[in-house]
């Protein structure tokens, strides 16, 4: 996925006629006040539980091994709760593609940015580490208000929803490079900008460490030490968060990563990994839980 467009009219056939649909709904939910968008969120996240019993098996195994100590009712009620964020963050995903500014950032606040403005006066470059949750594409737009940036991230294998996604989201930045793109990486890095990457999803091959995630081995991308020591851009993470009462959007910015990159590249990653997971922790229903983060883990999948 790169800045290139495809027309749209090129899909006009009847396959894609469904995903147009869905399209349509959710730009129309796009328009719906807050506290409307919220409710019916919820309604969707109820039908998703209902309707993906293969992701919601995905997600019911990670909960019970990722927190272990909750009773079997706890993790029922984390369960549905993340249901109903997928659902909530299926319309903040059209709200962040297809609305006016001044909505998007009703209820926002933003907090330590001042550490990414400090960190892109070096002029080196910044990597913002972030991770997947269900406020991503909220939390790319709201940040896109802010300062430019670009971001890696890798298509879903839909041609129509693929371009549709890629125009949403460069609605919030600056230019969107496909996850193997290393050297578009490093060429931002090179001319001081902030490039956005997220590598909490499992990664095999080349640059890939099993390091502990919640206590499990997950398959992790080691790719930002490497990317960080040659470019010499600092690790700024960046986390987007819904408030406990629904009622707005927390951005945090923390400080600089100290002493990173390290000596060892699977110690960074299990670094990040712990970073990650501190603020899963904050609000534990809002983390990607129907991916399978820990794939080659015996007995998950």
């Amino acid at each position: 996925m790169s800045d290139s467009s495809t027309a749209l009219y090129r899909f006009t056939a009847p396959r894609y006629w469904p995903v147009w649909l869905g399209l349509a709904g959710m730009r129309a939910a796009s328009r719906l006040p807050h506290g409307a968008r919220m409710r019916l969120g919820r309604r969707l996240g109820t039908v998703l539980y209902r309707r993906l019993s293969g992701r919601r098996e995905i997600a019911r195994r990670n909960i019970a091994r990722c927190f272990a100590e909750l009773d079997e009712i706890a993790r029922r009620e984390l369960l549905e709760a993340h249901f109903a964020s997928l659902g909530i963050g299926l319309l903040e995903t059209a709200l962040a593609w297809w609305a006016a500014e001044r909505r998007v950032m009703q209820g926002v606040r933003f907090e330590g940015l001042a550490h990414l403005e400090r960190a892109l006066d070096t002029g080196r470059g910044v990597i913002l580490l972030s991770a997947h949750f269900t406020t991503m594409d909220l939390g790319v737009r709201a940040l896109g208000s802010r300062v430019s940036f670009d971001a890696l991230y890798r298509p879903l294998g839909h041609p129509l929803f693929d371009e549709v996604m890629r125009r949403g989201r460069l609605r919030g930045m600056e230019r969107a490079l496909m996850k193997q793109d290393l050297r578009g990486m490093l060429r931002s890095l090179d001319a001081n900008r902030a490039v956005w990457f997220a590598p909490d999803q499992a990664h095999t091959g080349a640059n890939c460490a099993r390091v502990p995630f919640f206590g499990i081995p997950a398959p992790t991308n080691t790719i930002i030490s490497r990317l960080a020591r040659r470019s010499g851009a600092q690790v700024i993470p960046f986390f987007p968060r819904r408030e406990p009462d629904g009622r707005g959007y927390c951005m945090t910015v923390l400080p600089a990563l100290d002493a990173f990159p390290g000596a060892d590249a699977a110690e960074d990653a299990a670094r990040l990994n712990r970073l990650v997971e501190s603020r899963v922790r904050l609000a534990p229903e809002q983390y990607l839980w129907i991916h399978r983060r820990f794939k080659g883990e015996p007995g998950m999948y």
